[in-house]
């Protein structure tokens, strides 16, 4: 059974450059955060595939749980795909994306 991709749209009114600024800047607190909420065994790993497009491996679980992040010119665009089994936390992982998401653009 494969997993499901999700897709998380935040709007944002900061251009593309200064959207990419921010995320640059919090990518060092994305890991540290992501310990605080799923504990010491996640790991989170990130890596620009191109200057807009910002890939993200979140283990934690037992799960692997990758995730791309788009920058565009007035939205931040989420993919994730959540692997077959963890259904039962898609809800949790779309408000976690939706909440990073807009401390991001806000």
């Amino acid at each position: 059974q494969n997993g499901k991709l999700m897709r998380v749209s935040i709007p944002h009114t900061l251009g593309k450059d200064e959207l990419r600024r921010r995320i640059s800047a919090r990518l060092g607190q994305a890991e540290d955060k992501a310990k605080g909420m799923l504990g010491s065994l996640a790991t989170v790993e990130t890596s620009w595939a191109d200057e807009d497009t910002l890939d993200v491996v979140v283990s934690a679980m037992g799960y692997t749980i990758p995730c791309s992040a788009t920058v565009t010119e007035s939205s931040l665009d989420f993919e994730v795909e959540i692997p077959a089994g963890a259904g039962f936390a898609r809800r949790m992982i779309e408000s976690a994306v939706r909440e990073k998401g807009e401390k991001l653009v806000g």
